[in-house]
């Protein structure tokens, strides 16, 4: 980790710097090998408690529309027949509970909306990569089982394409400015 900075000193509210923010995942298909694929349009924040790391929390919002993969046709597909983005234009994300692990290692806690369905993710793994007063730098990345969540097409996807994604992401957080 980078840091110029103690965990006390990092509590605050943030706000999601997108240009800094990556959110991918990678599904197995087996006639496709490794299938992965981004969201390019979300938005976030987060209080930070550095002294007390589980009264720290963050909400975040993605656009389901953004999805790419590299493959028009799939993501298409992948808007309509499986997020259903018409009907659910966004997933969330609300974190529930944050354990400090030691050192720059957490445990983030959750609930994940998906598709208007909402489930429990639990042990999200994250490392604290930067610690500036400009801003944070998070990595982590976790896996779901998208057949609890309705994210299905038809029969034959629930045999080609495996239910476990893993989602990673990197985030950066900046301080929000303090208002009077």
């Amino acid at each position: 980790m980078t840091t110029t900075t103690t965990l006390s000193e990092l509590t605050g509210d943030y706000g999601l710097d997108t240009t800094r923010t990556t959110l991918g995942f990678v599904a197995r298909h087996t006639m496709a090998g490794r299938v992965s694929g981004h969201f390019d349009e979300f938005e976030g924040v987060a209080h930070l408690d550095g002294d007390d790391p589980s009264r720290s929390s963050v909400r975040f919002t993605v656009k389901a529309a953004s999805i790419l993969t590299g493959n028009r046709q799939r993501d298409d597909q992948l808007r309509t027949a499986f997020l259903d983005v018409e009907g659910h234009p966004v997933l969330t994300f609300a974190s529930t509970g944050v354990r400090h692990l030691g050192g720059t290692r957490f445990e983030i806690d959750g609930d994940l909306s998906i598709r208007g369905v909402t489930h429990p993710v639990s042990g999200i793994a994250v490392e604290l990569v930067e610690a500036r007063p400009a801003g944070v730098a998070l990595a982590g990345s976790f896996t779901i089982d998208r057949n609890r969540w309705g994210v299905n097409w038809n029969f034959a996807t629930k045999l080609l394409v495996s239910p476990k994604v893993t989602v990673r992401f990197t985030a950066g957080l900046a301080p929000k400015a303090v208002t009077r």
